[in-house]
């Protein structure tokens, strides 16, 4: 998830060793449903791509491999720490800037795809965000978003401390205003924005012990430690006890976990 703290004022994820890491692996773990996403619209080589709040990489590197040497595809995030690593490994000619999402810089109708993933439920003022998104497209273009559902973010068998840090990060982001559940809302907010064709593609992924994002839950609350805490919602004495106990309990042969769900929702700008 993209920092974007000037962005909204109140983001609550945090700087910290080894938040890049866990952004890769969040996306590797979503790789294969991204690319049955662009199948479904129908990204085609020449296209010009825009993805927001990109992270160390978002989906760039998918886009540039679909678009081809006749496409581009440009990175943006509040992040500089973020855009430096990007540049950096980047493999197909992808750009990156230093840009805020919100109040992007480039041109109006620039882009035959705007992208976000994880950025309208975690940092807030989605409507704001979806109308940018809208204002860089081209006429014809497509607006694109993933966003979470998190009511399936559950461990088989069920184990409390799971439960109490599923709890936490999920009320640490409601208590900056963000709206993690945001997912099946953006339907009916991108056909009352004025988009046409709109449509969803919501997926489920499940994760065992070994798996690339199997401690996904207890680093992402690493990663908003000083949100929870200062919520109220655990002290560090109950944080660091979850943590390990459910690390220990995701490290049995037998747990698997479910992941909050993902809605991939689009739609095309008038022409």
């Amino acid at each position: 998830m993209p920092y974007l703290q000037d962005a909204t004022g109140n983001y609550p994820i945090e700087r910290r060793a080894g938040e890049i890491e866990r952004l890769l692996a969040q996306g590797a773990a979503m790789e294969e449903e991204t690319r049955r996403m662009f199948d479904r619209i129908g990204v085609a080589p020449g296209w010009r791509c825009l993805d927001l709040g990109c992270g160390p990489r978002g989906i760039t590197d998918l886009l540039a491999e679909r678009v081809g040497p006749t496409g581009s595809v440009v990175g943006l995030d509040r992040d500089p720490v973020f855009i430096d690593f990007a540049r950096r490994h980047a493999t197909r000619g992808e750009r990156f800037e230093v840009a805020d999402g919100y109040r992007a810089p480039d041109a109006d109708g620039s882009f035959d795809l705007v992208h976000v993933r994880f950025v309208a439920g975690t940092a807030g003022e989605p409507e704001t965000l979806i109308r940018e998104m809208i204002r860089l497209v081209r006429p014809g273009g497509v607006v694109v978003l993933q966003e979470p559902e998190w009511g399936s973010l559950r461990c088989f068998p069920p184990h409390p401390a799971f439960t109490t840090l599923a709890d936490a990060l999920g009320r640490a982001f409601a208590s900056v205003g963000a709206d993690v559940s945001i997912g099946p809302k953006l339907f009916p907010m991108l056909q009352r924005l004025g988009l046409r064709d709109v449509a969803f593609r919501p997926f489920l992924l499940g994760f065992r012990h070994g798996d690339g994002f199997a401690d996904f839950l207890p680093a992402s609350c690493e990663s908003m430690h000083g949100a929870i805490l200062k919520a109220g919602l655990l002290d560090q004495a109950g944080f660091d006890a979850s943590l390990r106990d459910c690390r220990a309990h995701l490290a049995e042969p037998g747990t698997l976990f479910t992941l909050y769900g993902v809605f991939q929702v689009w739609g095309r700008k008038p022409a």
